[in-house]
Protein backbone atom coordinates (compact mmCIF):
# COMPACT_ATOMS: atom_id res chain seq x y z
CA UNK A 1 0.00 0.00 0.00
CA UNK A 2 1.21 3.21 -0.95
CA UNK A 3 1.81 6.43 1.51
CA UNK A 4 -1.51 8.70 0.98
CA UNK A 5 0.13 12.39 1.53
CA UNK A 6 -3.43 13.88 0.77
CA UNK A 7 -5.42 16.10 3.41
CA UNK A 8 -8.08 15.98 0.92
CA UNK A 9 -9.43 12.78 3.08
CA UNK A 10 -9.73 15.08 6.28
CA UNK A 11 -13.82 14.67 6.61
CA UNK A 12 -14.03 14.83 10.39
CA UNK A 13 -11.46 17.28 11.55
CA UNK A 14 -12.65 20.69 13.00
CA UNK A 15 -11.06 22.22 9.91
CA UNK A 16 -13.18 20.46 7.24
CA UNK A 17 -15.92 18.98 8.34
CA UNK A 18 -18.27 20.91 6.95
CA UNK A 19 -17.48 19.76 3.63
CA UNK A 20 -18.93 16.15 4.92
CA UNK A 21 -22.59 17.21 5.15
CA UNK A 22 -24.90 14.54 6.33
CA UNK A 23 -27.16 14.56 3.03
CA UNK A 24 -24.42 14.24 0.95
CA UNK A 25 -23.02 11.60 2.75
CA UNK A 26 -26.32 9.72 2.76
CA UNK A 27 -27.22 10.18 -1.17
CA UNK A 28 -23.45 8.63 -1.89
CA UNK A 29 -23.39 5.36 0.97
CA UNK A 30 -25.17 3.38 -1.69
CA UNK A 31 -23.72 3.59 -4.64
CA UNK A 32 -20.02 3.66 -3.36
CA UNK A 33 -20.10 0.89 -1.61
CA UNK A 34 -20.68 -3.04 -2.23
CA UNK A 35 -20.32 -4.92 1.11
CA UNK A 36 -23.35 -7.61 1.30
CA UNK A 37 -26.48 -7.80 3.95
CA UNK A 38 -25.10 -9.47 6.22
CA UNK A 39 -21.90 -7.73 6.57
CA UNK A 40 -24.21 -4.29 7.05
CA UNK A 41 -26.61 -5.92 9.54
CA UNK A 42 -23.21 -7.04 11.46
CA UNK A 43 -21.99 -3.57 11.70
CA UNK A 44 -25.54 -2.12 12.81
CA UNK A 45 -26.42 -4.93 15.32
CA UNK A 46 -22.68 -4.53 16.88
CA UNK A 47 -22.43 -0.77 16.71
CA UNK A 48 -25.97 -0.58 18.39
CA UNK A 49 -25.14 -2.63 21.15
CA UNK A 50 -21.82 -1.16 22.18
CA UNK A 51 -23.79 2.27 21.93
CA UNK A 52 -26.80 1.00 24.17
CA UNK A 53 -24.30 -0.57 26.20
CA UNK A 54 -22.39 2.60 27.05
CA UNK A 55 -25.22 4.50 27.23
CA UNK A 56 -26.56 2.26 29.99
CA UNK A 57 -23.36 2.58 31.90
CA UNK A 58 -23.79 6.24 31.75
CA UNK A 59 -26.39 5.60 33.71
CA UNK A 60 -25.17 3.32 36.12
CA UNK A 61 -22.03 5.49 36.85
CA UNK A 62 -24.48 8.26 37.55
CA UNK A 63 -26.78 5.72 40.55
CA UNK A 64 -22.57 4.72 41.90
CA UNK A 65 -23.14 0.90 40.45
CA UNK A 66 -20.01 1.80 38.10
CA UNK A 67 -17.07 3.12 40.23
CA UNK A 68 -13.81 4.47 39.52
CA UNK A 69 -12.93 6.03 36.07
CA UNK A 70 -15.66 4.93 33.05
CA UNK A 71 -14.42 6.52 29.50
CA UNK A 72 -17.76 5.63 26.71
CA UNK A 73 -17.23 4.47 23.33
CA UNK A 74 -20.12 6.61 22.05
CA UNK A 75 -19.39 7.96 18.80
CA UNK A 76 -16.18 5.83 18.09
CA UNK A 77 -18.61 2.36 17.37
CA UNK A 78 -17.04 2.00 13.86
CA UNK A 79 -13.43 2.33 14.61
CA UNK A 80 -14.10 -0.78 16.15
CA UNK A 81 -16.69 -2.47 14.58
CA UNK A 82 -15.35 -1.90 11.24
CA UNK A 83 -11.87 -3.76 12.28
CA UNK A 84 -13.83 -7.07 13.03
CA UNK A 85 -14.98 -7.82 9.43
CA UNK A 86 -11.39 -6.74 8.40
CA UNK A 87 -9.36 -9.07 10.22
CA UNK A 88 -9.47 -12.81 11.11
CA UNK A 89 -10.62 -14.62 14.14
CA UNK A 90 -7.06 -15.67 15.56
CA UNK A 91 -5.78 -11.77 14.99
CA UNK A 92 -4.59 -10.03 18.08
CA UNK A 93 -6.46 -6.65 19.59
CA UNK A 94 -5.03 -4.40 21.83
CA UNK A 95 -6.19 -1.27 23.32
CA UNK A 96 -6.00 1.86 26.17
CA UNK A 97 -8.61 2.55 28.52
CA UNK A 98 -11.27 3.28 26.38
CA UNK A 99 -12.00 -0.17 25.72
CA UNK A 100 -15.50 -1.14 26.35
CA UNK A 101 -16.49 -1.11 22.66
CA UNK A 102 -13.46 -3.58 21.73
CA UNK A 103 -14.96 -6.89 23.20
CA UNK A 104 -18.13 -6.03 23.12
CA UNK A 105 -17.47 -6.08 19.21
CA UNK A 106 -15.54 -8.98 18.94
CA UNK A 107 -18.10 -11.12 20.65
CA UNK A 108 -17.67 -11.16 24.30
CA UNK A 109 -20.45 -11.59 26.57
CA UNK A 110 -22.22 -8.48 27.44
CA UNK A 111 -23.06 -9.95 31.09
CA UNK A 112 -19.02 -10.40 31.38
CA UNK A 113 -18.36 -7.04 30.57
CA UNK A 114 -20.82 -5.75 32.58
CA UNK A 115 -20.21 -7.71 35.57
CA UNK A 116 -16.85 -6.49 35.41
CA UNK A 117 -17.58 -3.17 35.15
CA UNK A 118 -19.55 -3.34 38.88
CA UNK A 119 -16.38 -5.24 40.07
CA UNK A 120 -17.60 -8.68 40.55
CA UNK A 121 -16.65 -12.17 40.20
CA UNK A 122 -17.97 -13.10 36.82
CA UNK A 123 -16.51 -10.39 35.12
CA UNK A 124 -14.19 -11.41 32.10
CA UNK A 125 -11.49 -10.22 34.17
CA UNK A 126 -12.82 -11.95 37.44
CA UNK A 127 -13.34 -8.37 39.01
CA UNK A 128 -10.11 -7.17 39.20
CA UNK A 129 -9.79 -5.26 36.47
CA UNK A 130 -12.67 -2.68 36.17
CA UNK A 131 -13.63 -0.30 32.92
CA UNK A 132 -9.78 0.23 32.57
CA UNK A 133 -8.74 -3.04 32.04
CA UNK A 134 -10.72 -5.56 30.15
CA UNK A 135 -9.14 -8.72 28.91
CA UNK A 136 -10.97 -12.04 26.72
CA UNK A 137 -8.65 -14.64 26.25
CA UNK A 138 -10.95 -16.58 24.50
CA UNK A 139 -11.65 -13.60 21.93
CA UNK A 140 -7.94 -12.32 21.63
CA UNK A 141 -8.42 -9.23 23.22
CA UNK A 142 -5.31 -8.45 25.06
CA UNK A 143 -6.46 -6.15 26.94
CA UNK A 144 -7.44 -2.57 28.10
CA UNK A 145 -4.31 -0.25 29.53
CA UNK A 146 -4.64 2.43 31.87
CA UNK A 147 -0.95 4.24 30.86
CA UNK A 148 -1.49 6.10 28.31
CA UNK A 149 0.67 4.62 25.35
CA UNK A 150 1.91 1.62 27.22
CA UNK A 151 -0.37 -0.90 24.91
CA UNK A 152 1.25 0.13 22.06
CA UNK A 153 5.01 -1.46 22.13
CA UNK A 154 3.14 -4.37 23.82
CA UNK A 155 1.15 -4.71 20.30
CA UNK A 156 4.73 -4.49 19.00
CA UNK A 157 5.63 -7.40 21.50
CA UNK A 158 2.47 -9.18 20.26
CA UNK A 159 3.28 -9.34 16.60
CA UNK A 160 6.97 -9.75 17.34
CA UNK A 161 5.47 -13.04 19.07
CA UNK A 162 3.34 -13.77 15.74
CA UNK A 163 6.35 -13.54 13.55
CA UNK A 164 8.67 -15.54 16.01
CA UNK A 165 5.89 -18.39 15.91
CA UNK A 166 5.48 -18.18 11.93
CA UNK A 167 1.60 -17.76 12.09
CA UNK A 168 -0.16 -15.40 9.74
CA UNK A 169 -1.68 -13.48 12.38
CA UNK A 170 -1.75 -9.85 13.70
CA UNK A 171 -1.77 -7.38 15.91
CA UNK A 172 -3.82 -4.71 15.63
CA UNK A 173 -3.12 -1.61 18.41
CA UNK A 174 -5.24 1.05 19.41
CA UNK A 175 -4.71 4.42 20.79
CA UNK A 176 -5.66 7.74 21.69
CA UNK A 177 -4.56 10.95 19.56
CA UNK A 178 -2.72 11.89 22.94
CA UNK A 179 -0.37 9.01 23.18
CA UNK A 180 1.36 10.09 19.94
CA UNK A 181 3.46 12.39 22.39
CA UNK A 182 4.57 9.13 24.45
CA UNK A 183 8.21 8.23 23.75
CA UNK A 184 7.05 4.68 23.11
CA UNK A 185 5.06 5.41 20.99
CA UNK A 186 8.31 6.18 18.57
CA UNK A 187 10.11 3.39 19.61
CA UNK A 188 7.49 1.20 18.83
CA UNK A 189 6.97 2.48 15.36
CA UNK A 190 11.07 2.65 14.79
CA UNK A 191 11.11 -1.64 15.82
CA UNK A 192 8.02 -2.15 14.27
CA UNK A 193 9.28 -1.00 10.92
CA UNK A 194 12.74 -1.89 11.27
CA UNK A 195 11.99 -5.92 12.15
CA UNK A 196 8.65 -5.52 9.82
CA UNK A 197 6.34 -6.96 12.23
CA UNK A 198 2.75 -7.63 11.39
CA UNK A 199 1.45 -4.69 13.47
CA UNK A 200 -1.54 -1.84 12.50
CA UNK A 201 -1.04 1.18 14.56
CA UNK A 202 -4.86 2.77 14.95
CA UNK A 203 -4.88 6.60 16.12
CA UNK A 204 -8.16 6.88 17.35
CA UNK A 205 -7.82 10.96 17.04
CA UNK A 206 -11.38 11.99 17.67
CA UNK A 207 -9.94 15.98 18.66
CA UNK A 208 -9.28 15.86 21.65
CA UNK A 209 -6.42 14.41 24.43
CA UNK A 210 -8.69 14.50 27.07
CA UNK A 211 -9.75 18.39 27.21
CA UNK A 212 -7.16 19.67 25.32
CA UNK A 213 -7.11 19.98 21.41
CA UNK A 214 -4.43 18.05 19.14
CA UNK A 215 -3.98 21.88 17.71
CA UNK A 216 -3.39 23.42 21.35
CA UNK A 217 -0.29 20.77 21.27
CA UNK A 218 1.47 19.65 18.82
CA UNK A 219 2.73 21.54 15.65
CA UNK A 220 1.94 18.42 13.65
CA UNK A 221 -1.92 18.03 13.34
CA UNK A 222 -1.79 15.40 10.33
CA UNK A 223 -1.09 12.59 12.93
CA UNK A 224 -0.46 9.92 10.39
CA UNK A 225 2.08 11.43 8.96
CA UNK A 226 4.53 10.50 12.32
CA UNK A 227 4.61 7.06 10.64
CA UNK A 228 6.16 8.42 7.46
CA UNK A 229 9.19 9.12 9.56
CA UNK A 230 10.27 5.66 9.98
CA UNK A 231 9.15 4.78 6.48
CA UNK A 232 5.72 3.42 7.52
CA UNK A 233 2.91 3.23 4.86
CA UNK A 234 0.61 5.63 7.01
CA UNK A 235 -2.64 7.20 5.54
CA UNK A 236 -5.64 9.50 7.66
CA UNK A 237 -9.58 7.37 7.52
CA UNK A 238 -12.41 8.67 7.76
CA UNK A 239 -13.61 6.63 10.73
CA UNK A 240 -17.22 7.78 11.44
CA UNK A 241 -17.80 5.35 7.92
CA UNK A 242 -17.76 1.58 9.23
CA UNK A 243 -16.70 1.01 5.03
CA UNK A 244 -13.32 3.14 5.23
CA UNK A 245 -12.49 1.50 8.42
CA UNK A 246 -12.83 -2.13 6.62
CA UNK A 247 -11.55 -0.75 3.78
CA UNK A 248 -8.39 0.05 5.45
CA UNK A 249 -7.79 -2.16 7.62
CA UNK A 250 -8.53 -4.86 4.86
CA UNK A 251 -5.19 -3.00 2.95
CA UNK A 252 -3.04 -3.02 6.19
CA UNK A 253 -3.91 -6.38 6.73
CA UNK A 254 -2.90 -7.70 3.60
CA UNK A 255 0.44 -5.70 3.86
CA UNK A 256 1.27 -7.40 7.24
CA UNK A 257 0.69 -11.21 5.98
CA UNK A 258 2.76 -10.31 3.13
CA UNK A 259 5.52 -9.51 5.70
CA UNK A 260 6.20 -6.29 4.63
CA UNK A 261 5.53 -4.43 8.01
CA UNK A 262 3.45 -2.16 9.92
CA UNK A 263 0.91 0.45 9.14
CA UNK A 264 -0.33 3.19 10.60
CA UNK A 265 -3.53 4.66 10.57
CA UNK A 266 -5.05 7.93 11.90
CA UNK A 267 -8.68 7.03 12.63
CA UNK A 268 -10.65 10.58 12.33
CA UNK A 269 -13.55 10.07 14.42
CA UNK A 270 -15.69 11.98 17.50
CA UNK A 271 -16.66 10.94 20.85
CA UNK A 272 -19.78 12.55 21.77
CA UNK A 273 -19.38 12.27 25.83
CA UNK A 274 -16.57 13.79 27.68
CA UNK A 275 -13.30 12.10 28.21
CA UNK A 276 -14.55 10.38 31.25
CA UNK A 277 -17.44 10.30 33.30
CA UNK A 278 -16.13 13.37 35.15
CA UNK A 279 -15.54 15.38 32.28
CA UNK A 280 -18.45 18.06 31.42
CA UNK A 281 -16.74 18.95 28.20
CA UNK A 282 -16.62 22.42 27.99
CA UNK A 283 -13.92 22.93 25.49
CA UNK A 284 -15.85 22.61 23.05
CA UNK A 285 -18.74 24.11 21.04
CA UNK A 286 -22.85 22.45 21.28
CA UNK A 287 -22.24 23.61 17.74
CA UNK A 288 -19.54 21.73 17.03
CA UNK A 289 -21.05 18.36 18.64
CA UNK A 290 -24.32 18.67 17.08
CA UNK A 291 -22.09 18.59 13.56
CA UNK A 292 -20.61 15.40 14.18
CA UNK A 293 -24.13 13.69 15.58
CA UNK A 294 -25.03 14.34 11.88
CA UNK A 295 -22.49 12.26 11.09
CA UNK A 296 -23.23 9.00 13.63
CA UNK A 297 -21.52 5.88 12.29
CA UNK A 298 -24.73 4.34 13.23
CA UNK A 299 -27.03 6.36 11.55
CA UNK A 300 -24.88 6.02 8.34
CA UNK A 301 -25.33 1.83 8.47
CA UNK A 302 -29.09 2.31 8.81
CA UNK A 303 -29.34 4.75 5.98
CA UNK A 304 -27.48 2.32 3.73
CA UNK A 305 -29.47 -0.77 4.83
CA UNK A 306 -32.65 1.52 3.67
CA UNK A 307 -31.20 2.81 0.55
CA UNK A 308 -30.04 -0.74 -0.57
CA UNK A 309 -33.16 -2.32 0.30
CA UNK A 310 -31.58 -4.36 2.73
CA UNK A 311 -33.66 -3.92 5.83
CA UNK A 312 -37.15 -2.40 6.70
CA UNK A 313 -38.41 -0.29 9.32
CA UNK A 314 -39.78 -3.43 11.08
CA UNK A 315 -36.09 -4.82 11.43
CA UNK A 316 -34.68 -1.49 13.69
CA UNK A 317 -37.56 -1.78 15.71
CA UNK A 318 -36.90 -5.62 16.38
CA UNK A 319 -32.89 -5.49 16.64
CA UNK A 320 -33.87 -2.18 19.26
CA UNK A 321 -36.09 -4.12 21.26
CA UNK A 322 -33.31 -7.17 20.99
CA UNK A 323 -30.45 -4.72 21.83
CA UNK A 324 -32.07 -3.81 25.01
CA UNK A 325 -32.68 -6.79 26.30
CA UNK A 326 -29.46 -7.84 26.33
CA UNK A 327 -28.18 -4.87 27.92
CA UNK A 328 -31.16 -5.23 30.41
CA UNK A 329 -30.05 -8.85 31.00
CA UNK A 330 -26.21 -7.72 31.22
CA UNK A 331 -27.32 -5.24 33.94
CA UNK A 332 -29.14 -8.07 36.27
CA UNK A 333 -26.50 -10.36 35.84
CA UNK A 334 -23.89 -7.89 36.93
CA UNK A 335 -26.00 -7.14 40.12
CA UNK A 336 -26.61 -10.53 41.28
CA UNK A 337 -23.25 -12.10 40.76
CA UNK A 338 -21.46 -11.92 43.74
CA UNK A 339 -17.79 -9.98 44.40
CA UNK A 340 -14.53 -11.83 44.67
CA UNK A 341 -13.55 -13.91 47.35
CA UNK A 342 -11.08 -12.32 49.55
CA UNK A 343 -8.91 -15.04 48.78
CA UNK A 344 -8.62 -14.09 44.74
CA UNK A 345 -6.16 -11.31 45.91
CA UNK A 346 -3.61 -13.54 45.88
CA UNK A 347 -4.27 -15.29 42.63
CA UNK A 348 -3.49 -13.97 38.73
CA UNK A 349 -0.09 -12.43 40.08
CA UNK A 350 2.39 -14.35 38.59
CA UNK A 351 2.27 -16.63 35.55
CA UNK A 352 3.61 -19.37 37.84
CA UNK A 353 2.39 -20.60 41.22
CA UNK A 354 4.03 -18.42 44.52
CA UNK A 355 4.05 -18.70 47.69
CA UNK A 356 2.84 -15.62 49.11
CA UNK A 357 3.70 -15.22 52.65
CA UNK A 358 0.53 -14.22 55.06
CA UNK A 359 0.54 -12.93 58.64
Amino acid sequence: MAKTNSKSTNTTTKKSKTTNSKSSSKAKVASKYNFPKETYQFWYERMLLIRRFEEKCGQLYGRQKIKGFCHLYIGQEACVVGAVTALKKEDKWITAYRDHGHPLALGTSPNAVMAELFAKATGCTKGKGGSMHLFDKEVNFMGGHGIVGAQIPLGAGIAFAEKYNKTDNLCICFMGDGAVRQGAFHEALNMAMTWKLPVIFVIENNGYAMGTSVERTSNVVELYTLGEAYDIPSEPVDAMKVEEVHLSLERAAERARKGDGPTLLEFRTYRYRGHSMSDPAKYRTKEELASYKELDPIEMVKEALLSNKMADEGYFEEIEKKTKKIVSDAVDFAEESPYPDVEEIYKDVYVESYPFLKD
